[in-house]
């Protein structure tokens, strides 16, 4: 990861809108290119003066107050684009929707360093080098399939995280569960590492406040296919939660590592099992309101061809169990 420093100067009036605000929310109003975070930490280097003076981001400004920012911005930019396939499903000046397969890791990390969307989406749109995490609003699993969302510029990536943190995109999932629920629900349950395992999560009392919501889509043998909604975007929340209410998502490796074949199935639908290598999950429906145009905007992808096939089988395995 490269990066370079860009000087900031804004000279700026607090106007009746403002009045009697924290100055850190006065400033993120008057510049929404830039983060309340990082105006934060202007103010806390001294790079944010009031009426000549240093302040803290609590203070309360008013009407005709004047504010003088000189300031540096870091911008980080990700080596190594690469021109790798994308299902892109929506593009426009603001934003761009992907359906992102299985097995597409989402950031470089640890042993993955290429290959990755965020190096994909580099070589597809270079200026996304210098936004937060390449513009992503949020992620999903290297083991997920289904729809993201990503931010072309600061304008839209700030107004698009503010409204996924008041749950105004509603995201939803299809995901396969183990065992036959008898009715849909809600999990509130907060998730945290978990104590023993750092690369598992789990529902701990010391964990941020977590809410799915399920309810039935297709009763199989043995099996529930659950369509899912998220009020919050924990890591592995809804893999955490269908655990802890007793139905894993089938083909999870990290939360659901043994697998269980069912009494009387067919031996096409145990190889069928055994050959499911990641989560049956998906997310197949995305809406949300245009950053810039506020207008209502709505995505629905099928479910992947590997998924699909898995729930035929279920399906078949389950109609032959009947008769």
């Amino acid at each position: 990861m490269s990066q370079s420093t860009e000087a900031i100067k804004h000279e700026l009036k607090i106007g009746l809108d403002q009045s009697g605000q924290r100055i850190d929310t006065a400033v993120a109003q008057l510049l929404p290119e830039y983060s309340r975070s990082v105006i934060k930490q202007w103010i806390l280097q001294g790079m944010l003066l009031r009426n000549g003076s240093l302040c803290k981001p609590k203070d309360i400004v008013y009407s005709n107050d004047s504010i003088l920012i000189c300031a540096t911005l870091e911008q980080r930019s990700l080596d190594h684009p690469e021109a790798i396939t994308l299902e892109i499903i929506y593009e426009d000046e603001s934003l761009i929707i992907i359906n992102k397969p299985v097995g597409l890791v989402v950031h470089p990390g640890n042993g993955h360093s290429q290959g990755t969307l965020v190096n994909g989406l580099l070589h597809h749109c270079p200026e996304l080098a210098d936004l937060p995490r390449a513009g992503l609003i949020h992620r999903i699993d290297k083991g997920t399939s289904g729809l993201l969302i990503i931010a072309k510029h600061l304008i839209a990536h700030n107004k698009l995280a503010q409204a996924l943190m008041l749950r105004e995109v509603k995201r939803q999932y299809y995901a396969l569960v183990q065992g036959e629920m008898i009715s849909g629900g809600t999990v509130d349950a907060p998730i945290g590492r978990h104590p023993q395992n750092r690369v598992k999560m789990a529902v701990v009392n010391h964990g941020k406040p977590a809410k799915t919501h399920f309810r039935i889509a297709e009763r199989l043998n043995h099996y529930t296919l659950t369509d899912v909604t998220l009020d919050t975007g924990r890591t592995h929340q809804i893999r955490v939660h269908m655990q802890h209410i007793g139905y894993p998502i089938v083909g999870d490796p990290l939360y659901n590592p043994r697998l269980k074949l069912p009494k009387h199935s067919t031996d096409e639908c145990n190889a069928a099992l055994r050959d499911f290598q990641h989560q049956a999950l998906h997310a197949y429906r995305l809406s949300l309101n245009h950053p810039i145009t506020d207008k209502t905007l709505e995505w629905q992808v099928p479910i992947p061809k590997d998924f699909s096939s898995l729930l035929e089988t279920l399906r078949q395995n389950t109609a032959d169990n009947h008769n």
